[in-house]
């Protein structure tokens, strides 16, 4: 029960630290959702001129390495989300000093037995995949016409996406955390974003990152893997 205590202990001086960042992540995150956005409509158009069929590993780091901001703008309650999704990417950023590809990735795991090893390039690929997919379905959520509240848009999106591979604890400590969301109002404060702007640049990454996470997917499809776990 630590990690539920970690969210609804008023005294926790971690959380209060936290509050205290988020200051900071809206310094950061002036049009940020632009950039995001902008970053992987390119990784989109890159594949698209590359043939379609994988991903060059740097380029598309660059642009997962641009969320943690849109992480920050939710609070405490994506904390530990945002955690899991940094030390990810740094694994796969450290892997692009061998490897090229995701493929080439992928592929070395696969040879070794080691695709879904705690701690492996391809497990932490996976991952990183379902944090741009709770991104993208928080979104829709989000600009769905019976206009959501935050916190209903992201528990969908959590259940829909990264809930299923979450054990009983990490679940329950999400659960909770949800309460500590901002109003829609607040996140677009905290995103420097109008609806009319969030409406756009929520959609430009909606389609791209779906065109991105259909290939990481692919990868694993073609080669025998499945996508449960």
């Amino acid at each position: 029960m630590a990690l539920v205590s970690f969210f609804t202990n008023p005294n926790n001086d971690r959380i209060r630290k936290m509050k205290s960042d988020e200051g900071g992540d809206r310094k950061d995150s002036r049009k940020a959702l632009s950039s995001i956005a902008q970053a992987f409509e390119e990784l989109a158009d890159l594949v698209k001129k590359e043939g379609g069929g994988d991903l060059r590993l740097k380029p598309f780091l660059d642009a997962c390495s641009l969320l943690p901001v849109l992480f920050g703008c939710l609070g405490i309650a994506f904390k530990f989300a945002e955690m899991e999704y940094t030390a990810k990417v740094g694994d796969l950023q450290e892997a692009s000093k061998k490897f090229n590809t995701l493929s080439s990735v992928v592929d070395f795991d696969l040879k070794n037995k080691t695709v879904k090893l705690q701690g492996s390039h391809t497990r932490n690929l996976r991952r990183v995949r379902q944090g741009l997919d709770l991104i993208r379905e928080l979104f829709q959520n989000f600009l769905s016409a019976e206009k959501w509240s935050l916190k209903k848009a992201a528990t969908t999106a959590y259940q829909q996406t990264c809930a299923p591979y979450h054990t009983w604890a990490v679940r329950t400590a999400v659960s909770a955390g949800m309460c500590t969301l901002p109003s829609r109002d607040q996140l677009l404060l905290n995103l420097n974003e109008t609806d009319k702007t969030a409406d756009k640049e929520m959609r430009r990454y909606i389609k791209a990152s779906g065109d991105v996470i259909k290939i990481i997917d692919n990868l694993y499809i073609s080669r025998g893997i499945t996508l449960d776990w």
